[in-house]
């Protein structure tokens, strides 16, 4: 059976949880600043799930051999008034696990939530990259995404 994309589901919350906490842990190592427990998990993920059901988003998964192995949440948004073309879909979370990375999955998942974004009649689609996490930026831009704005930090 190959790769399946398909709206997460109630039974794959479980999935979504450990997914996230990965998620959480791998840019951790980057930055130094997300939570790496279970309960930050949970929250970053009901908060998530609560920005896909408010803008009306997706949550998405991609599964292999009835294995969830991927997920990628789509929201919606405007950018403020002094963007002429406001509207946007994000792409909030994109996470493959270890074993599956460098197979074209998140590309898959990157283009459904492409064609779910021009479904809804928006020609703008961004996706956010933690500074240093090379791999991902690299593959974002081989699928066409360009740099957009940069957000600076200074630590005090």
């Amino acid at each position: 059976m190959g790769l399946v994309i398909r709206p997460a589901r109630d039974d794959d919350r479980e999935t979504l949880l450990a997914q996230t906490l990965g998620l959480n842990r791998f840019e951790h190592a980057i930055t130094g600043d997300r939570r790496t427990d279970a309960e930050g998990a949970r929250e970053t993920l009901d908060a998530v799930l609560a920005r896909i059901a408010e803008s009306q988003g997706h949550a998405l998964v991609a599964e292999q051999e009835g294995a969830v192995i991927a997920h990628l949440f789509l929201t919606f948004g405007h950018h403020l008034p002094f963007v002429a073309e406001r509207a946007h879909g994000y792409v909030a979370d994109l996470y493959v696990r270890e074993p599956w990375r460098g197979q074209g999955i998140g590309r898959a998942l990157l283009a459904e939530a492409e064609r779910l974004t021009r479904a809804r009649g928006l020609k703008r689609l961004l996706i956010g990259v933690v500074a240093g996490n090379d791999r991902a930026e690299e593959a974002y831009r081989r699928f066409g995404f360009a740099p957009y704005t940069r957000e600076l930090i200074k630590r005090l």
